[in-house]
């Protein structure tokens, strides 16, 4: 099972490179890598996030794969991945915080491993939007949501 998931996440990230390949036209033009897709509707957010889901999880692939859109100064609230998540950079500028440590800023072409079941957050700085691949395992469960982040959080004071 092991060598599925393996060999599922590299053909995805084949693909997304394959994609990226004429990445200069792709700035010059402003298009988008992937659909915006939906405006979120829940709590689990603050500020305007758009969710397009890329990859369901099966049988064969127990990873969900999502283009996430976050607004600038729109973030997440602190949440846990059970089995953790991947993130990937496509757009903007972002920030990512995992509960007791200083806030990543985040630029196109940055990944970050949030490891399983650690609290964190991750979102758009004050003044850019920001996009994300956001690659998460659902082998153990669904993402735990937990408080909103604070503005002080947020601001990094």
């Amino acid at each position: 099972m092991m060598k599925h998931k393996f060999k599922s996440l590299a053909i995805l990230l084949l693909c997304f490179m394959v994609a990226c390949k004429d990445g200069k036209q792709t700035e010059k033009t402003g298009a988008l890598l992937f659909p915006q897709g939906d405006k979120n509707t829940n709590s689990n957010f603050k500020g305007d996030v758009w969710v397009k889901s890329l990859v369901e999880p099966d049988s064969l692939n127990e990873n969900a794969v999502g283009n996430v859109t976050f607004a600038a100064g729109a973030r997440s609230n602190w949440h846990t991945h059970p089995a953790g998540q991947i993130l990937l950079a496509t757009e903007g500028v972002g920030y990512y915080q995992e509960k007791g440590k200083a806030k990543i800023i985040l630029r196109k072409g940055d990944s970050i491993k949030c490891p399983p079941n650690l609290a964190h957050w991750h979102g758009a700085s004050q003044d850019t939007a920001f996009v994300q691949i956001a690659i998460t395992g659902r082998q153990h469960g669904p993402t735990k949501w937990l408080e909103p982040v604070s503005d002080e959080d947020y601001r990094g004071l």
